[in-house]
């Protein structure tokens, strides 16, 4: 049984389905007595002080999920940024247990790219039980780097001296904001525009089946003297 002309149609111009949100991979969360994220943001001078301490609750059950998230992972895949549309921009990091005992706190240097040479943009010290934090607000079309170096417990000085943490790097550009709405309202407009081909199509063969073969297919009266 073939399906009917109309299903066709609109089968074809259907959008794809949308993809479904992954869950928070294990390890991302924070532990469950760490209710707060105590954090510096660091001055770019070094004479201009330590900062001023704040605090701020982590983000737990997080999901990244598009098309209002993007997500990037680091080379290691221990950090991930996810990247909103309203252009904030939440950094996550997970540690091993063994590794996560021997850390007193973590060391964020972010930059951006400019055409000749990277620019800071924030430095942030954050302590040991924070595992996300968030950039607040990013420009549109920048690209970022963001590392994170993880800074070990001051300690006696071992007879054989331990490597340094290497610092976990993500980059990402914030998608414009511009073009996100023009892509929606083209995805919007191109739907409408499907449905009134469709529309005008059925509309065309009813009066080319109905209307113009009757009066094509009898023969004209001819008038008798």
């Amino acid at each position: 049984m073939r399906a009917p002309p109309l299903l066709l149609l609109l089968a074809a111009c259907a959008p794809p389905p949308c993809a479904a949100a992954a869950p928070t991979p294990p390890g991302w969360e924070p532990a469950a007595d760490a209710p707060w994220c105590p954090y510096k943001v660091l001055p770019e001078g070094p004479e201009a002080g330590g900062g001023r301490l704040c605090f701020r609750s982590p983000a737990r059950g997080f999901r990244c999920q598009a098309p209002g998230c993007a997500a990037h992972a680091s080379a290691g895949r221990s950090l991930r940024a996810s990247v909103l549309r309203n252009r904030s921009v939440l950094l996550q990091w997970r540690l091993a247990p063994a590794e996560a005992r021997r850390v007193r706190a973590f060391a964020l240097n972010c930059s951006w790219r400019g055409a000749y040479t990277r620019f800071p943009c924030e430095r942030v010290l954050l302590g040991a039980s924070c595992r996300d934090y968030l950039l607040p607000d990013v420009h549109d079309g920048v690209r970022y780097r963001l590392c994170l170096q993880p800074l070990p417990l001051r300690a006696e000085p071992p007879v054989v001296p331990e490597p340094a943490a290497t610092a976990e790097c993500v980059e990402f550009a914030a998608e414009p904001a511009g073009m996100r709405e023009i892509v929606v309202a083209m995805t919007a407009v191109g739907g409408s525009i499907c449905v009134m081909l469709v529309v005008i199509c059925l509309l065309v063969a009813y009066i080319t089946e109905n209307l113009m073969h009757p009066a094509f297919g009898r023969p004209g009266l001819r008038r008798q003297p």
